[in-house]
């Protein structure tokens, strides 16, 4: 019965692979830079490119990453052409060659226009680096990885009271201001960083597993589910002081499911089958507090929830349905409960019907039934890139293999 659902649904195989070429396609016909190099700064809501947008590192960083995972799973020399193209311009623009680590961002032709060291994009640097790495085995770049894991771990790592501080200036001194973005509360920890701290962590320890890195990796994952995931509510914490005070305001429906999966796959790649077997608990835990909580009247996952007003926000964002879908369907994996599944059927509709740009190619930022005039968000730009939607393809794919194989 389950796997005639599989069949006679939209959100299958054939869908998933479509989407994914249909997103690639756009970054490679829309977003390279034939001025400057690597890619533009910003593609806007029509999907004209500005060239004269500053060039961020996680934009960067993860248009490296979709493009090797991709390069990997496909053989096609095009992606990884582009692959390469994004690698070069990496080292040539955003490598602090005085300072170590990565820039956070730079004019169109190259010159720091932020050079402050925010651990998150360090992660998503080193996340992009090992993928490169593991397409190509060129040394260099787990060396630059590598040399990033270190800078980390001497000045944003809290040795005292375990994790990672949000930022450090360029010179890796302390820093007043640490926000991530200007909706981030400032404060030295989030949620936010740990999580893509363990992302990076599980990708070089994949590939590079020395007992340092180990030490690293067990340590944030630790960190994670003893001080981020809350044991009564199985929610993510998101904001903290030092001493791990929580000064969270809300749940963010989004982290948390995309939590879900991460911590899986990182329990996978450690190969501890006690850590394991926490974390597949916690895993499903989560997916179930999400599936209860976080719908929305369309099937759409919700934004979040504030604690003092009681608010749930039904506004729907298009990484929150992207992670939605790969958390769910691997909750679907790790149960064979047929919820999560049609939450994914319900999901995937959403985002073809009120997310997909079927005009001007992408996915909107806010669902079309969310906009307003005033919205109209790039389709690509500082913090939107091939990145929630194009992995979630690559990952769904191999979620569906795994599914149909256990049928």
């Amino acid at each position: 019965m389950e796997a005639e659902k599989l069949q006679l649904s939209s959100f299958n195989r054939q869908s998933i692979s479509h989407e994914l070429s249909s997103i690639s396609e756009w970054w490679q016909s829309r977003a390279l830079d034939k001025f400057n190099g690597g890619f533009v700064g910003e593609v806007d809501f029509f999907g004209k490119p500005n060239h004269t947008a500053e060039k961020g590192c996680v934009l960067n960083t993860r248009i490296l990453w979709f493009f090797s995972e991709l390069a990997g799973q496909s053989g096609e020399a095009e992606h990884l052409q582009q692959a390469k193209r994004s690698y070069n311009w990496l080292l040539d623009n955003l490598v602090d060659s005085e300072y170590g680590g990565l820039v956070w961002s730079v004019a169109p032709t190259g010159e720091v226009a932020d050079g402050k060291k925010q651990t998150y994009a360090q992660s998503f640097g080193i996340y992009a680096l090992c993928s490169y790495y593991h397409l190509t085995g060129d040394p260099n770049a787990l060396a630059i990885a590598m040399s990033c894991f270190g800078f980390v771990e001497k000045h944003a790592r809290d040795h005292e009271s375990g994790g990672y501080v949000e930022a450090c200036d360029r010179r890796w001194l302390p820093i007043s201001d640490y926000r991530l973005s200007d909706k981030d509360l400032n404060l030295p920890k989030s949620m936010n960083t740990l999580l893509h701290v363990l992302e990076a962590y599980t990708a070089l320890y994949k590939v590079n597993p020395t007992p340092q890195v180990e030490e690293a990796f067990r340590h944030v994952l630790s960190v994670f589910l003893d001080r981020v995931v809350c044991d009564e509510t199985h929610h993510l914490k998101l904001f903290f002081e030092m001493d791990w005070e929580d000064k969270s305001q809300t749940y963010s429906f989004g982290h948390d499911i995309e939590a879900s999966w991460l911590l899986w796959e990182a329990a996978l790649v450690l190969g501890d089958a006690s850590v394991t077997e926490q974390v597949k608990d916690v895993s499903i835990k989560m997916a179930e507090v999400c599936a209860n909580e976080a719908i929305g009247s369309n099937g759409q996952v919700c934004d979040d929830y504030d604690f003092s007003s009681g608010h749930k926000d039904e506004k729907s964002y298009w990484w929150v349905q992207a992670e939605a879908l790969v958390g769910f369907m691997n909750a679907y994996a790790l149960t064979s409960d047929p919820r999560y599944f049609q939450l994914c059927i319900k999901i995937w509709e959403f985002i073809q019907h009120q997310h997909m740009d079927k005009e001007h190619g992408e996915w909107h930022w806010v669902a079309k039934c969310d906009q307003n005039s005033a919205e109209q968000i790039y389709k690509a730009g500082f913090w939107k890139a091939p990145y929630h939607n194009g992995r979630a393809m690559m990952e769904l794919q191999k979620l569906f293999v795994q599914v149909e194989a256990s049928q």
